[in-house]
């Protein structure tokens, strides 16, 4: 039996309302199912480095390496073009709604460190924070994560020239200015500009795997690890040319010396030093320890060898100075985020 009607004659369905203005405050949307999403803050006056080493990580599909990719937002706080740093404007396509509700969000600097953070972006990142999203900051990005309060009782770094004015600023973080970055789980920072590409690599490593993380390194002709930290940047660590050169000498023996014991008494005999002060003076210079440095340039000197050669693991170990397998891959591992043999199946002949 037919439905009763109404009599009425039917209606032409109305005519779309236009799209509503982007919401004033930041209402996060869902996070898309499919691809994990990564929200980068563009803003007035930024430089186009960070940015666009975030795009470049998150923003090209790589279905060559077969896990699911990134998808990529860059959000402002307006939908008006944005001045760029070399005489460029850009237009960012979402606002700090879709910046709240992302899985990771990545803030590659703020335009005015001394500067106040609106109170509109600390809310969107609070929110992003509340909801559990990845907080990530890039050199001066640290700046606004420590507005909003989440660097509060945490390690976080950033790059060396701010890190003082970021610990009176914010008493309550504790600053690293000698590390690339510092991963707080949740919460992760960086140092200058740069290594912002360390922090990035290392985002991918957490999230597909050491093999992954390689792949997407060599694409970019980046490090997928590099040891030490930005000390070795700090221009007021930079030692006298007389103290340069027992330590510079002390390093090329070593260099030619891996394969045998090297120990800081060796080291500072090269340089002519007391073990004491060759500890202090090789710290300044590069920012980390004597034996930390060897290691270091023995898990380098094996990359060659396990890219090109089907020598055993095993004795690439010994020849670069290891004294037993396992030491090898104990170091290799920690060094490089996965084992040689694995190391070999991703690079190797």
């Amino acid at each position: 039996m037919p439905l009763p009607t109404s009599g009425r004659p039917p209606t032409t369905p109305a005519a779309p309302l236009p799209a509503p203005a982007r919401p004033p405050g930041p209402v996060p949307l869902p996070v898309p199912a499919r691809l994990p999403t990564v929200a980068v803050l563009a803003f007035d006056g930024m430089a186009p480095f960070e940015l666009g080493c975030v795009v470049e990580f998150f923003g090209l599909p790589r279905p060559e390496l077969d896990v699911p990719w990134y998808d990529l937002k860059v959000c402002a706080e307006t939908a008006e073009p944005l001045r760029v740093v070399g005489g460029f404007t850009m237009q960012a396509a979402h606002g700090l709604d879709v910046l709240a509700g992302a899985g990771t969000v990545i803030v590659p600097g703020v335009a005015d460190v001394r500067g106040e953070v609106s109170g509109e972006l600390v809310e969107a990142l609070r929110l992003a924070h509340g909801r559990g999203a990845r907080m990530v900051s890039i050199c001066s990005g640290a700046f606004a994560l420590a507005a909003a309060g989440l660097l509060d009782g945490r390690e976080a770094t950033t790059h060396w020239r701010y890190a003082d004015l970021l610990q009176r600023r914010f008493p309550a973080v504790r600053v690293n200015p000698s590390v690339l970055y510092v991963d707080g789980g949740d919460v992760l920072t960086s140092a200058g500009s740069a290594a912002g590409l360390d922090l990035l690599v290392h985002l991918v490593r957490n999230d597909h795997g050491p093999n992954v993380a390689n792949a997407v390194a060599r694409r970019l002709v980046v490090p997928p690890h590099r040891e030490g930290g930005q000390a070795q940047f700090i221009e007021a660590a930079v030692t006298p040319v007389a103290d340069d050169g027992g330590v510079a000498r002390a390093m090329g023996w070593a260099l030619d010396h891996l394969a045998g014991p090297i120990g800081v008494a060796d080291l500072a005999a090269v340089a002519h030093m007391s073990q004491r002060s060759f500890i202090r003076h090789f710290k300044r210079q590069t920012g980390t320890s004597p034996l930390r440095w060897v290691i270091s340039q023995r898990v380098a000197a094996s990359l060659p060898m396990l890219e090109s050669t089907a020598v055993p693991v095993e004795e690439i170990g010994a020849a670069v100075g290891f004294e037993s397998p396992a030491t090898f891959r104990h170091h290799f591992t920690r060094a490089m985020r996965t084992s040689p043999s694995a190391y070999r199946r991703a690079f190797g002949p």
